[in-house]
C-alpha cells in the first residue's frame, strides 16, 4: 500500500461526499495525502426555482469552492442529476477513474439508499472494483494490479439491508471543517435543502451567521448515526467512551473489492476509534 493512502470519493451530486465523507476526507489533508472528490452527476435537478441550464455551472463552482476548502480537487462530471442509471458506459467512467487516480481507498454510496442516483454509483463502484484489474476491459487505460479498498458512506437505511459498519472515526473536532465544506454549496443549504425541510425562514439573512446555521444542521443529521449504533459502539469502546461519542463516521467495508487487514484499516482510517 501506498506509504501516504490517497483517498477518492464517488458520489452522486455535489455535496455528497462532503456530507456523508467529509470528517475522513479533512483528516487525510490535514495529514498531507492527495483527495479527491467526486460529483458523478451535474446537480442540474436539486432546486425548485433556478433552472438547470442555471444550476449546473454554479454547482459545479460550489464544489469546487468546497473542495478548495481543505485542499482537495473536487470535479463534477455531466452526467444528468436524477436520470442516473447503472449503465456500462457509467461503469467504464468509473473504472477510468479509479485506474487514473490509483486511489487506495474508495468511497461510495450502498446499492439501497433511497436515491436511485445513489444507488447507481454504488452499483456500478460494485461492478467495477475487480474489473480495474482487467487489462482487455477498457484497454485504453492501463490496469491496475490490484483494486483499491472501497468502503460504503454512512446512512441510515435499513431494507432491503442495513449498513454494517466496520470502521468509526470521531469528527468532533471537524464539524466546522464539514461546515465550512457545505456551507459553499449556497444553493443547496440555504436554498434547496432548507426548501424541502421547511427551514427556509430560519436561514439568517446575516452572512456571518450562516456557518453556525450550518454547523447545527451538520449536527443535526450526524447525531443519529451515534444513536442508531450506540450499543456496538459501547460493545467496542467500553461504556463510558462509546456513550460520550455523539459525532462520528461510520463505514462499511466492500466485500467486493480488497480486502484489508487490521494494520492497513489503522493507515485508511486515520483516527480510528473503533472496528464493529
Amino acid at each position: 500500500m501506498n506509504d501516504s493512502p490517497r483517498l477518492l470519493i464517488l458520489g452522486a451530486h455535489p455535496d455528497d461526499a462532503e456530507y456523508h465523507g467529509g470528517g475522513l476526507a479533512a483528516a487525510y489533508r490535514e495529514a498531507k495525502r492527495t483527495v479527491k472528490l467526486v460529483s458523478v452527476t451535474d446537480g442540474s435537478a436539486g432546486h425548485h426555482f433556478r433552472s438547470p441550464t442555471e444550476l449546473v455551472p454554479l454547482r459545479r463552482a460550489e464544489a469546487a469552492a468546497a473542495g478548495a476548502v481543505i485542499g482537495a480537487t473536487y470535479e463534477t462530471w455531466d452526467f444528468p442529476d436524477g436520470n442516473l442509471e447503472p449503465t456500462l458506459q457509467l461503469r467504464q467512467r468509473i473504472i477510468r477513474e479509479i485506474r487514473q487516480f490509483k486511489p487506495d481507498l474508495l468511497l461510495t454510496h450502498r446499492t439501497c439508499d433511497y436515491h436511485p442516483d445513489h444507488r447507481a454509483v454504488g452499483q456500478c463502484v460494485q461492478d467495477a472494483s475487480y474489473m480495474v484489474t482487467v487489462p482487455h476491459v477498457v484497454p485504453e487505460v492501463p490496469a491496475l494490479r490490484q483494486d483499491p479498498v472501497v468502503a460504503f458512506l454512512p446512512d441510515l437505511f435499513t431494507r432491503p439491508a442495513p449498513l454494517r459498519p466496520d470502521v468509526v472515526i470521531d469528527i468532533a473536532s471537524r464539524i466546522e471543517t464539514i461546515a465550512m465544506m457545505l456551507a459553499c454549496h449556497r444553493s443547496q443549504l440555504f436554498e434547496w435543502l432548507a426548501y424541502e425541510a421547511g427551514l427556509v425562514d430560519t436561514v439568517p439573512a446575516d452572512e456571518d451567521q450562516k456557518l453556525g446555521w450550518v454547523s447545527d444542521w451538520v449536527v443535526r443529521h450526524v447525531r443519529p448515526r451515534a444513536e442508531k449504533f450506540r450499543d456496538e459502539l459501547i460493545a467496542r469502546c467500553g461504556t463510558e467512551r462509546g456513550r460520550s461519542l455523539e459525532l462520528i463516521e461510520l463505514f462499511e467495508i466492500s466485500e467486493y473489492a480488497r480486502q484489508p487487514d487490521a494494520a492497513a484499516l489503522r493507515q485508511l482510517f486515520p483516527g480510528m476509534i473503533a472496528r464493529i
